[in-house]
C-alpha cells in the first residue's frame, strides 16, 4: 500500500496559491525595520546618549509608530480578527506565534521609554510643563527612565533582535513549505531588517559625521545580509529534492528574474558599491542607495511569501 503525504489539498492554494496575501510581506518588512530601529537605537544610546542630531533623538518614536501599522496590517490578514486578544491569554513555549505576540507586546513600553530618554531635556521638559493632566506622572516615569537609561538601551537591543529573528522564524517553521523552511531565514530577516534600518536613518536630517558612521554600518550589514542569503540558497540547493525544487523557484524558476533583479542587483549589489565608492572618496552618503536597500528589503519578503505558498513537498517523499 502507498501512503501518500499531499500539502496542495487547500482550495485556496490551488490554483491560486493566495493564503496569503499582501498584508503578510508589508507586515514582515515593518516588522524586520522595526527590529532594526530598536537594534540601532539602543546601541546609539549606549554609544553616545547625549551627542545625537535632533533628527537622531526624535526618530525613536517611530518604532511605535511603524509597529502599529505593520500590527494592523497583520490584524487585517486574520480570519477571525476579533479573536487576536487570546494570544494573550496564554504562553505556549513551542508556538513562534506565541513567542512572537509575547514580543510584540513588549516592544512597546520599551520602546516609548527609549524614546522619551533620547529626546533632549529641554524638549522633554517643555512637555512635562505644558501637559494638562498627568505632567506629575511624566516627571516620575521620566525619573525611573533616567536612572534605567543602559538597562532600557541592552532591553531595546535585547527585544528588537529578538523581532527581527522572529518575523523569519515564523515562516521558517512551517516544514510543508520547504523554501521557508529553514534556520537561516531568521538571521537573513534580522540583517535584512538592520540594514533597512540604517538605510531609513540615512533619509533624514542628519550630521555628516552621524550619515558617515551609519553609512559604513550600513555597507556591513549589506554584506553580512549578502552572505546569509548565499548560505540559504546553498542550504536549499544542498537538501532533498523538495528543497532542491524549491531553490528552482528563484534559480531558473518564475521568481528568478524579480528576485535577482529586484534583492540582489537593486537591494544589495548596487547599495554596497554606491556605499563602497562614497567610503573610498571620502564623499557624503547619498539618499538613492538607501531608498534602494529599503525597496530590496521589501521585495525579499513580498519573494519570500509568494514563492514558498508555491513551494511544496514532492509525491515522491510518500512513504512505501
Amino acid at each position: 500500500m502507498n501512503e501518500i503525504t499531499s500539502t496542495r489539498s487547500n482550495p485556496f492554494v490551488d490554483p491560486s496559491v493566495h493564503v496569503w496575501h499582501a498584508e503578510v510581506p508589508i507586515y514582515l518588512f515593518l516588522g524586520g525595520l522595526v527590529a532594526g530601529l530598536m537594534v540601532l537605537a539602543g546601541l546609539w544610546r549606549l554609544r553616545a546618549p547625549r551627542e545625537s542630531s535632533r533628527a537622531l533623538t526624535l526618530l525613536p518614536w517611530m518604532v511605535p509608530v511603524l509597529l502599529t501599522v505593520g500590527m494592523l496590517f497583520l490584524w487585517l490578514d486574520l480570519e477571525n480578527r476579533w479573536n487576536a486578544y487570546r494570544f494573550y491569554l496564554t504562553m505556549q513555549p513551542t508556538s513562534p506565534m506565541s513567542w512572537g505576540s509575547w514580543i510584540l507586546l513588549a516592544v512597546y513600553p520599551v520602546s516609548v521609554f527609549v524614546a522619551w530618554v533620547s529626546m533632549p531635556e529641554a524638549t522633554r521638559t517643555a512637555i512635562v510643563e505644558r501637559a494638562p493632566l498627568g505632567g506629575a506622572l511624566l516627571s516620575r516615569l521620566e525619573t525611573w527612565a533616567l536612572a534605567r537609561e543602559r538597562t532600557l538601551a541592552w532591553m531595546s537591543i535585547v527585544l528588537g533582535a529578538a523581532l527581527g529573528v522572529y518575523t523569519g522564524v515564523l515562516l521558517g517553521t512551517m516544514a510543508a513549505r520547504p523554501l521557508w523552511n529553514s534556520a537561516i531565514l531568521g538571521p537573513l530577516f534580522l540583517a535584512s531588517g538592520l540594514s533597512s534600518a540604517a538605510a531609513f536613518l540615512l533619509l533624514h536630517r542628519i550630521t555628516d559625521a552621524e550619515r558617515t558612521t551609519i553609512g559604513r554600518l550600513d555597507m556591513g550589514l549589506i554584506l553580512v545580509e549578502g552572505l546569509l542569503l548565499v548560505l540559504w540558497l546553498v542550504a536549499l540547493r544542498s537538501g532533498g529534492a523538495s528543497s532542491r525544487a524549491a531553490a528552482g523557484l528563484l534559480l531558473g524558476g518564475p521568481f528568478t528574474a524579480v528576485f535577482w533583479t529586484l534583492v540582489v542587483v537593486m537591494g544589495l549589489a548596487t547599495p554596497v558599491l554606491a556605499e563602497w565608492i562614497e567610503a573610498r572618496h571620502g564623499l557624503r552618503p547619498g539618499r538613492v542607495p538607501a531608498v534602494l536597500v529599503l525597496l530590496g528589503g521589501f521585495a525579499l519578503r513580498w519573494i519570500v511569501v509568494y514563492a514558498g505558498q508555491e513551494s511544496a513537498i514532492l509525491a515522491q517523499t510518500a512513504l512505501r
